[in-house]
């Protein structure tokens, strides 16, 4: 629901305003400077004429008549040439400051934690950094020209009329006040109603970027036809919105364009007795209709300046809201660095808890274990026992409370957020992959990396072969989030990616669920070998290949149920034992 802006709220936006021009004060001091000397220049063009008209009623010549045209020309080019200028500044101000807030939206995206994207639809933040922006740029930039204009146009026009006559000046400007009760009493509804303009704007991004994403779920599903239903659900709604706020406008545009034309028609009807009385002679008469005349387009235009404004007031409140908010997961006020003779990989967790938002039971509780450098540690269990929420809380991907997971003996809560997870590899079970080549996708975390160690790396993630094969090799495009790679190929794409940093610790949560046991144990057996520095979290439902592993940690309701080798948990009953006996099973059934 919409609510009205308090003065508090309206000065906290011109506030907000000044903060984003003040880089740029120069600027917009320069581009105003530039309507001031237009303005004044306007003011003096209709004394000019008056004087011509005056002088060629007493003497009549064609030279006369060419002289105060070359100087109404020329004033006229220069207004037209400053007029520019002052667009140019002004317009190149709202520019500047949309450049600045996309840089500073996108920056804090950067630093905000995965729970936040979680709360925040990827729909509606690409909606306020782009049509949201867009309309802090249009409100610095036309909303600033014509306001300043239309100051300047009053405040050197009607000094002028009021010296030339008083009674026709009020006569022509006493419908002006009803025109600012029109704009006071239209203000709120069209903030009001831009409001759910760019909600709806909002949601139907969304939707389009869900559908887009998951295109290939929508197929599987034959739900086209809901989709299709549901997005002309939305677009009715934004098509209503706009309407509304389009039949506001319409209504108080023309009443306020009606208006000031009313004020020309008031002098042309009180000025031809004005002038038989002697009281005003033509060439002021001509000066007056002139000045009227000016003040009519900067008038107009100030409804389109509101709804800019109000437009504007709207998008200043979502776009702050998102640089409002504090990433949870930050480094500390002091940080303590990793030693500079590197990191040995040791792991180890103190009666680590830690729940999600949302839940009433906690997804780890009190687990506790310690992994030794250059260790493989397997980590099983059912679904639901906090396997992932573990694999997350490692590279402090989740906001995990100080003193309860520690690397090499230091806290990671006290570590820098850039060392830390420099020294843990992290592979997600699902594989995200940039829309470029594989070469660029593995040596994604070392841009500079040479092409043999691309290629070392995508053989200890058995993807080598597969890649030699394709027509343009290590050059082929994979497309958007890997589209055309399967599921396997994607998660050894990944897993090579995070081998290319060769992190001390390499955390793999689930990342070859796509591949076969025989790939897996493949993969197992060069990361134990090849790697014998590097420790390894290998967090699989593979048991085949977790039975490898130097040890086994048994996960069960988010506590540590079991640990030890597969010689040793096999033989004991419990948790293990089961989840074997039923992998025999299934490995029999096959």
């Amino acid at each position: 629901m919409a609510r009205s802006s308090s003065p508090s709220q309206k000065n906290r936006h011109l506030r907000q305003l000044g903060q984003y021009l003040k880089p740029h004060w120069i600027q917009t001091a320069s581009g105003i400077l530039a309507l001031l000397l237009v303005n004044l220049l306007g003011a003096r063009i209709p004394l000019l004429i008056r004087d011509g008209i005056d002088d060629l009623r007493t003497t009549f010549s064609f030279d006369q008549i060419a002289n105060y045209a070359i100087v109404v020309l020329v004033l006229a080019s220069v207004m037209w040439v400053i007029r520019m200028a002052s667009r140019i500044l002004l317009f190149g101000v709202g520019r500047q400051v949309e450049f600045d807030l996309k840089q500073r939206i996108f920056e804090h995206l950067l630093r905000m934690e995965p729970a936040y994207f979680a709360t925040n639809t990827i729909g509606e933040l690409i909606s306020r950094a782009t049509s949201d922006v867009d309309n802090i740029r249009r409100l610095l930039g036309f909303a600033i020209l014509s306001f300043a204009n239309t100051i300047f146009a009053y405040a050197f026009t009607v000094p002028v009329m009021l010296s030339l006559n008083v009674r026709l000046t009020v006569v022509a400007l006493m419908v002006y006040p009803v025109m600012l009760i029109l704009v006071m009493l239209f203000s709120e509804r069209l903030r009001d109603e831009q409001l759910k303009v760019q909600e709806a704007t909002s949601r139907l991004s969304e939707l389009i970027q869900e559908d887009l994403s998951g295109i290939a779920l929508i197929k599987i599903y034959a739900q086209e036809n809901n989709e299709r239903l549901a997005f002309a659900d939305l677009n009715s709604d934004l098509l209503e919105a706009n309407l509304k706020l389009s039949r506001t406008r319409n209504t108080l545009f023309p009443l306020l364009g009606g208006l000031a034309s009313i004020s020309l028609l008031l002098i042309l009807a009180t000025g031809a007795g004005t002038i038989a009385n002697g009281l005003l002679s033509v060439g002021d008469f001509v000066a007056m209709i002139l000045y009227v005349e000016r003040l009519v387009f900067p008038t107009a235009l100030l409804g389109f300046t509101i709804t800019a404004y109000q437009r504007g007031e709207v998008s200043i409140d979502r776009v702050e809201a998102i640089l409002r908010s504090q990433p949870k997961i930050a480094d500390a006020s002091t940080v303590q660095a990793l030693p500079d003779y590197g990191v040995k990989g040791q792991l180890e967790a103190r009666n680590l808890s830690f729940s999600y938002p949302d839940s009433p039971v906690p997804a780890l509780n009190q687990v506790s274990f310690i992994i030794y450098p250059g260790e493989t540690v397997a980590i099983v269990g059912p679904i639901g026992s906090g396997k992932s929420t573990l694999a997350n809380a490692l590279p402090r991907l989740l906001d995990i409370a100080p003193g309860q997971i520690f690397l090499d003996g230091q806290d990671i809560t006290t570590l820098p957020l850039a060392d830390l997870r420099r020294a843990i590899a992290y592979v997600p079970q699902e594989s995200f992959l940039f829309s470029t080549t594989i070469n660029n996708n593995i040596r994604y975390g070392e841009p500079l990396a040479e092409f043999t160690d691309i290629q070392h790396a995508a053989k200890l993630a058995q993807i080598a072969p597969e890649i030699d094969n394709f027509p343009r090799q290590y050059e082929t495009i994979v497309g958007e989030r890997g589209i055309t790679l399967s599921g396997g190929q994607r998660q050894r794409s990944a897993l090579a990616r995070a081998l290319m940093i060769e992190a001390p610790v390499v955390v793999l949560d689930d990342a070859l669920s796509s591949v076969d046991n025989q790939t897996a144990t493949n993969i197992l057996q060069n990361l134990k070998t090849g790697t014998q520095h590097q420790t390894v979290v290998f967090i699989s439902h593979q048991m085949g290949v977790a039975a490898l592993s130097d040890r086994i940690i048994v996960m069960d309701q988010g506590h540590v149920a079991q640990v030890g080798t597969h010689t040793e948990l096999v033989q004991k009953p419990g948790l293990y034992q089961q989840l074997w006996e039923q992998h025999k099973l299934e490995e029999v059934l096959r």
